[in-house]
């Protein structure tokens, strides 16, 4: 039996009046994701523990089978593991976006255009970071990461609450600017060096969001996860173009399969990742392959109901589909889990804490319903599972 979950970052989402009071993934041309749950079983998972943040970085350490409340120790520290940062003990790692911000007012009280300067590529973030390196102050440091994803690492540092960009899109920065006096210094020197660089010159000539910022947030420690292997009795591969879910699977022992022209965008390669994970699986000897897909929560925060249905639609047609035709032809059974990890609605353009729907079809138990995959379908089911960690047991012994 091969284990494959098709994760679509923040594809869940609320009823809206443009689509008349339907949700995405209602109104979406699904006919996979609907044949599949026809087949196969729906309902509800809760990814989100109680009192804990909505994020990328708690729901799929949840999918994965890992409790956050025991295991999450910050966001950036396992982007760092991603790319290869030597974090030490005493270490404190920090996101920092490459942001958009307005240009007419004093630092402080500019307003957060965009948390990802318009997905910048990482060839122009690469120069840009390398620009404000002689900002730094002592005891830090900055390490390149992926488009507009990067780490800062403060030597004996202290974990701080600080707030994520793209909860205040289209708001003052004003109130949230970090207290600590160096990374706010860091910060407002980032600006000075940004907003003339000749790679922001051309994309605002271009009509592109400048990325005229740093922007400092998701501290936390070294992690310590138990290896996927040990914990699941599965031989895991995961397929991400995101710096975070790369930093889980190094931590949790998975082998990170890396795909040319995936981007963790509308147009990523979505064909190149499914073929991966088949070549994970088929050839290679794996057991577990994890596809995960960034573009539905990117759209979601940019407010697009046009470009998340996009997202989502390619999710079906190019990644879902491509998977079930080829695992159908290969004659190896197969279970195959969709969800997203947390809902991104349009309405706030920021991550929440909602249960999200979840479909596990299993090619050796041909069920028959009425079922189509969605948020309202999902919760009308019955199925509820209460704790996102304990869905993938549920995967590997349903």
């Amino acid at each position: 039996m091969k284990y494959i979950v098709v994760l679509g970052d923040g594809m869940a989402d609320e009823p809206l009046k443009q689509l008349g009071g339907r949700t995405i993934l209602e109104y979406a041309e699904t006919p996979m994701m609907d044949e599949l749950a026809a087949h196969g079983e729906i309902g509800m998972v809760h990814t989100i523990p109680e009192g804990m943040k909505p994020g990328s970085d708690t729901a799929n350490l949840s999918v994965l089978g890992y409790d956050p409340r025991i295991y999450y120790s910050g966001r950036s520290p396992l982007e760092a593991l991603s790319i290869g940062v030597p974090m030490k003990d005493t270490d404190v790692a920090f996101r920092a976006n490459i942001v958009t911000l307005s240009e007419e007012e004093p630092y402080e009280q500019k307003t957060m255009i965009d948390h990802s300067s318009g997905e910048i590529s990482t060839e122009d973030a690469a120069a840009l970071i390398e620009a404000v390196r002689p900002v730094l102050e002592e005891g830090y440091q900055l390490y390149t990461g992926t488009s507009y994803r990067h780490c800062l690492i403060w030597n004996h540092g202290k974990v701080l609450s600080l707030s994520q960009p793209h909860d205040i899109l289209t708001q003052k920065i004003t109130e949230y600017l970090p207290q600590d006096p160096a990374l706010r210094r860091m910060q407002e020197k980032s600006y000075e060096i940004l907003v003339n660089h000749p790679i922001n010159v051309e994309r605002k000539k271009q009509g592109l969001n400048p990325a005229n910022s740093l922007w400092f947030w998701g501290a936390g420690t070294r992690p310590a996860l138990k290896n996927f292997e040990e914990l699941h009795h599965k031989k895991g591969v995961m397929i991400s173009a995101v710096d975070l879910l790369k930093g889980i699977a190094v931590g949790a022992g998975m082998k990170n399969v890396i795909v040319e022209g995936a981007n963790g965008g509308l147009h990523t390669n979505y064909e190149g990742k499914a073929q991966a994970a088949l070549d994970a699986l088929l050839r290679d000897g794996y057991d577990f392959a994890y596809i995960h897909v960034e573009a539905p929560d990117e759209m979601g925060h940019q407010g697009s109901v046009e470009r998340k249905l996009q997202a989502v639609q390619y999710l079906d047609e190019r990644v879902i589909r491509y998977v079930k035709e080829r695992m159908d032809a290969s004659g190896e059974e197969y279970r195959l889990l969709v969800l997203p990890d947390h809902p991104t609605p349009i309405c706030v353009r920021t991550h929440t804490a909602d249960p999200v729907p979840y479909l596990l079809y299993d090619s050796t138990r041909m069920q028959s319903h009425s079922w189509r995959y969605n948020e309202r379908e999902g919760a009308a089911s019955g199925n509820d599972i209460a704790h996102g960690y304990e869905l993938m047991e549920y995967l590997f012994r349903a």
